[in-house]
C-alpha cells in the first residue's frame, strides 16, 4: 500500500513576494523562507490563495517555486499549487513542479462554471497524470465546487493523490476523511484560527497564511499539541487569535503582507484587484497587533492574554 501521510507538521501558505509588475523578488523571497525556516516550520505551501496563485502569470508562479525550492535546499518539502482558470495551464505548472523538484502539487477544484463529480474527478486525474508525483487536493470555499467526502474518498483511489489541504470549517467531516483507507490519507488543516480543533480531529499537518507572520508560534502549537500539553496549545492558539482577528478585520493577506513590511520583509503589496491598505489603515493596524505579540521574538508579550 502507498504511505499517503507524506506531510507533517507547520507549511506557511507562504506570501509571494512580488514588484508591482509581477516579477519575483528573488533577495526577499530567500530572507522569508529561510527566517521561517530557522523558526522551525516544516515545509511551504507557495500560489495558493495566500499566494495569490490565481493572480500571478505562470512564469511568475514557475519562478516562484524555482526561488523557494533554491532556497530551502532540499531540508523541508515544497508544495505548490497549481490550479487555474484553464486546464492546460494548471497541467503545464504540474510538469513544471515535478521538473524543478516540487514535493507535490496541489490544485483547487475547476472553478467559475458548475462541475459534476464526474468532470471533477477526470480534472483530478489528468493533474495527476501530468505531475506525476503527489497531488494534495485543496478543498476551499472560494472554490464553487465542493470537495465532500465521498468525492474525497473516490478521488484517494486515484494513483499519486495521497490527501487534502480541508479549508472548511467543517470538522466533523475532517473527522470522515480520516477513516479513508484506515487512516492512510493526509489530511492537511486549513483554517489558522482552528488549528487545535484540526488536531483534535485528526489533522497531520497544518497550512495557513498567518503561519507567514507568527511561524514560531504555530511550531510551539503543534509541538505542545503532539507532545501531550493540550492547555498549552489552547492557551497559544487563543493568542494566535487575538492577531487574527485584527489581520481579517484589515484583510488577512494585506495585512499579513504589511506585517511582514513591518518586520523588515519587503514583500510587495497585494496583486491588484486584491484590496491594499492605506496609509491610516496601515497605522490602525500597526498599532492593534503590536501589543499582543512580539513578532520579532516570536513570543507572546507578557499580560497579553490578560
Amino acid at each position: 500500500m502507498k504511505q499517503n501521510i507524506l506531510f507533517r507538521g507547520i507549511l506557511p501558505a507562504l506570501v509571494s513576494p512580488v514588484s508591482e509588475d509581477g516579477e519575483v523578488l528573488v533577495g526577499e523571497t530567500e530572507r522569508l523562507v529561510k527566517w521561517q525556516m530557522s523558526e522551525g516550520v516544516n515545509g511551504f505551501y507557495i500560489c495558493g490563495s495566500t499566494g495569490e496563485g490565481l493572480l500571478l502569470k505562470k512564469e511568475t508562479r514557475k519562478k516562484l517555486l524555482e526561488v523557494v525550492l533554491d532556497a530551502v535546499q532540499g531540508k523541508v518539502p515544497v508544495i505548490t499549487h497549481v490550479g487555474a482558470i484553464d486546464l492546460p495551464t494548471t497541467l503545464e505548472l504540474a510538469v513544471h513542479a515535478r521538473e524543478a523538484g516540487a514535493a507535490a502539487v496541489s490544485s483547487i477544484p475547476p472553478i467559475y462554471f458548475q462541475y459534476g463529480e464526474k468532470e471533477v474527478i477526470e480534472y483530478y486525474k489528468q493533474i495527476a497524470a501530468a505531475a506525476e508525483i503527489p497531488l494534495v487536493m485543496y478543498g476551499v470555499g472560494l472554490a464553487n465546487t465542493k470537495l465532500t467526502v465521498s468525492l474525497v474518498e473516490e478521488l484517494m483511489k486515484v494513483e499519486n493523490i495521497i490527501g487534502i489541504k480541508w479549508t472548511y470549517p467543517d470538522y466533523y467531516s475532517m473527522g470522515l476523511l480520516k477513516n479513508i483507507n484506515g487512516g492512510n490519507i493526509n489530511v492537511i488543516n486549513g483554517p489558522d484560527e482552528m488549528l487545535v480543533c484540526g488536531l483534535a480531529i485528526g489533522a497531520d499537518a497544518g497550512i495557513g497564511t498567518t503561519y507567514n507572520v507568527m511561524p514560531g508560534l504555530f511550531v510551539k502549537l503543534y509541538d505542545a499539541y503532539r507532545n501531550g500539553c493540550v492547555e498549552r496549545a489552547k492557551t497559544l492558539q487563543q493568542t494566535i487569535n487575538r492577531v487574527i482577528t485584527v489581520l481579517i478585520q484589515y484583510h488577512a493577506i494585506a495585512s499579513t503582507k504589511e506585517l511582514l513590511c513591518h518586520m523588515g520583509f519587503e514583500v510587495g503589496q497585494c496583486t491588484k484587484p486584491l484590496r491594499r491598505l492605506t496609509a491610516e489603515e496601515r497605522e490602525a493596524f500597526l498599532a492593534e497587533v503590536s501589543g499582543i505579540v512580539d513578532f520579532e521574538r516570536q513570543e507572546i508579550i507578557e499580560n497579553a492574554d490578560a
